[in-house]
């Protein structure tokens, strides 16, 4: 079935309007390396041994040219800077371009090598030692603060449990509860992100880890929370799964049964090349079908063939994270109609789909200006701080994702392209 046709739109104004120049060019820039066949595989090569490197030279920490250089050019695009005084910088841009506000994740990761490794299989029981708590909880717990002070209220902070370290990943794997002092830590954030009005993302990771996490987001939940109106704790579910839809409907009932409001980050996925082919869905289309299915539902708040379940439907507030211009053009159709019954956000990755985050903010600011009591559109960007070599793996996944979604990466470039014309005829008289 073909996208729906986009409602709300100022024919006289092109959604990328709303991009300054420098972002336009540097998209475009970024994309055409992304989307060529002969530019992108040297350019992978290099990325990943900035990412992994040991020598000096290649750690753009250390070297100031290299340094220069990435946070002009690929830092720039995806991140929000190596401070409080520039992360607070690009909120403000991205707002007053006209998003509502922005996932902010935390890049630097725990690294586990040499006696600080820990076989999980032989862990004992998946004990904190002291060791444990200084190198891995702490730092993480004390990062994901930071990024939490960072935040506005009304944004998001995305939270990463296996951050936490060995401990973390040998629980997860075995469907335990949190160890004391890691489960005081995700109570101090959690707190915290309720006090400033930030909600926390918990994101999804490797299947082999996910139902620990989908346990330990239930449990959080269930403690923070419980109004109605707000939701401080989203877990995050993964329309490729085949057991996506029962799984939200298992959590719905749970927040209808136990009265707390149940947060949802919808997602399409991220591991299909690290998790089990048994998992997904057979094709693309059936993702879509599962994605769209479990939005609407959600969204209307009506059980349905895709997510069931019997009485009144429970308080739920969504996310709906992604690139795919029919999932957004369709929930915002249900937006238009008077349909949403429960919370909705929509979420981009920064330096990503631009063209379909600036359609969701020029829908909602034509919308506005046709009806001042209008419903605004909630369009958020996700992007993480921290150095410019922490940010190294970041931006390697990234570049890595633009290669699997070629297509997707093509009608970026083209976009940006064309409204790069767009103003060029717009000065020469040509509009």
């Amino acid at each position: 079935m073909p996208p729906l046709p986009p409602q709300n739109i100022d024919a006289n104004r092109a959604p990328l309007s709303v991009l300054p120049l420098s972002m336009i060019l540097r998209s475009l820039a970024t994309t055409i390396v992304s989307s060529s066949p002969i530019l992108l595989p040297p350019s992978l090569r290099i990325m990943v041994a900035l990412a992994h490197a040991k020598n000096p030279i290649l750690n753009p920490d250390r070297n100031p040219l290299l340094r220069f250089f990435l946070k002009k050019s690929f830092y720039a695009q995806f991140c929000a800077g190596e401070n409080a005084a520039e992360v607070r910088h690009t909120i403000s841009k991205l707002k007053n371009i006209g998003f509502t506000g922005v996932i902010l994740g935390y890049a630097k990761e725990v690294v586990l090598e040499g006696t600080d490794n820990k076989d999980m299989a032989t862990a004992k029981l998946g004990e904190e030692t002291a060791r444990d708590i200084e190198k891995e909880i702490n730092p993480w717990r004390d990062g994901t603060l930071d990024t939490v002070r960072l935040a506005e209220p009304g944004d998001f902070v995305a939270l990463k449990f296996t951050g936490a370290g060995a401990v973390a990943l040998y629980q997860l794997k075995n469907r335990l509860p949190p160890s004391q002092h890691l489960r005081e830590s995700i109570d101090a954030i959690c707190e915290l992100a309720r006090d400033r009005g930030v909600r926390l993302l918990f994101d999804a990771e490797q299947d082999m880890l996910q139902d620990g996490i989908d346990d330990w987001t239930l449990q959080f939940a269930r403690k923070y929370n419980d109004s109605p109106d707000t939701a401080t704790i989203y877990g995050t579910y993964q329309a490729y799964k085949k057991k996506c839809p029962a799984v939200v409907s298992r959590h719905l009932a749970d927040a209808q049964r136990e009265g707390f409001t149940l947060g949802i980050k919808l997602v399409r996925g991220a591991y299909l090349g690290s998790d089990p082919r048994q998992c997904f869905h057979d094709t693309k289309e059936d993702t879509d079908v599962c994605y769209n299915g479990i939005a609407a539902s959600v969204l209307t708040r009506q059980w349905s063939v895709t997510v069931q379940g019997e009485g009144e439907f429970p308080n739920a507030h969504i996310v709906l994270a992604t690139h795919n211009v029919e999932s957004v053009r369709r929930a915002r159709a249900i937006c238009d109609a008077g349909g949403a019954k429960s919370d909705i956000a929509f979420a981009q990755l920064q330096g990503m789909a631009d063209e379909v985050s600036c359609e969701l903010v020029e829908a909602s600011q034509s919308a506005q200006k046709e009806n001042s009591n209008a419903r605004p559109l909630p369009v958020y960007k996700y992007l993480v701080w921290g150095t410019t070599g922490e940010c190294m793996k970041y931006l390697l996944r990234r570049a890595q994702e633009n290669k699997d979604a070629v297509q997707r990466t093509r009608n970026g470039r083209d976009a940006m392209w064309a409204e790069l014309v767009r103003r060029c005829k717009s000065v020469v008289g040509m509009t």
